[in-house]
């Protein structure tokens, strides 16, 4: 759970960026533009699961500036039961700067994430599918042996986490978890740091999802790769969250017993909503207006 703090730089980074000068790098980016949101992956993933008319439960730890995103969440409906205010902290906060290319410069602050520990999955009842997505380092350890040991499946997202962990630190995950998700530069790092291969990694899960941006993304699973395709949008005006919106949609569609094509496309719908708007948790939809845009989107219904 975090504050997003959004800025615009009408530009792009590479033409005020030396390649050869990194080494004393000192650089200013004018922001004329700037929004803050309420954000981070569990948050997310739980605002667009519940246009979904899914059932999700935040498990995260806050700061003491929790009041404003408490509120938000009440009035969407969002449970707030199994979420922990940590007293001396702030929330985690995200800083970004995005520019003209919507590639994105971004400063976090952990905060209150670095206690995600303290909660238990155990304490979390009738739980029949969960994710463990970027938090703290020995909160994302933890839980993931919860899941295992209580025989929950679940989704493995290490997200902007992966530079806490190591090769050993991976392959234990990943043994651990039923589904792998990572976008096409994370799934480097995967293999660079496990010495595996893709279709190695896709092995030792039920399914490998890899996301491509507008690319589509790509799903690894029985032996064989399942390619999606993006879905149309009007205008790309925020990517922030495109991801967790995406994850939310796999979710959904495994809640609901759907193939992993249907999954994806799901995923990608949401995705592509997303970044038609503002901030991580500002886009809207109905159950059938989705569905419209899922027939419309991929010539077949939902």
């Amino acid at each position: 759970m975090a504050y997003d703090t959004i800025m615009v730089f009408e530009d792009q980074f590479k033409n005020h960026i030396l390649p050869d000068q990194t080494h004393i790098l000192n650089v200013s980016f004018f922001v004329p533009g700037m929004t803050r949101h309420v954000g981070g992956c569990a948050g997310n993933i739980a605002y667009t699961l519940k246009l979904l008319d899914g059932n999700p439960q935040i498990m995260a730890t806050v700061g003491e500036d929790f009041g404003l995103y408490a509120k938000w969440l009440e009035e969407k409906g969002l449970s707030t039961q199994h979420v922990t205010k940590v007293d001396g902290t702030f929330m985690a906060q995200c800083f970004i700067v995005t520019d003209k290319d919507n590639n994105q410069i971004n400063a976090f602050h952990p905060g209150a994430m670095n206690h995600a520990h303290v909660n238990k999955v155990a304490d979390a009842e009738d739980i029949e599918l969960g994710i463990v997505g970027p938090d703290g380092r020995d909160a994302m350890i933890q839980h993931a042996a919860d899941f295992a040991e209580l025989g929950i499946p679940f989704v493995f997202d290490p997200g902007q986490g992966l530079p806490m962990f190591d090769g050993d630190d991976l392959n234990t995950f990943i043994e651990q978890a039923t589904y792998l998700i990572v976008n096409d530069y994370e799934s480097e790092m995967v293999m660079e740091k496990t010495g595996l291969t893709l279709s190695q990694l896709a092995e030792k899960v039920d399914a490998l999802i890899v996301t491509r941006g507008g690319k589509g993304s790509e799903i690894h699973t029985g032996g064989e790769v399942i390619e999606i395709g993006s879905a149309p949008i009007g205008e790309a005006v925020d990517p922030t969250g495109c991801g967790d919106a995406y994850r939310a949609g796999v979710l959904y569609g495994l809640a609901q017993g759907k193939d992993w094509k249907v999954c994806g496309q799901i995923g990608a719908l949401c995705g592509a909503i997303k970044i038609e708007h503002s901030g991580t948790q500002n886009h809207v939809f109905t159950s059938e207006s989705f569905a419209e845009r899922y027939a419309s989107a991929f010539a077949e219904s939902l």
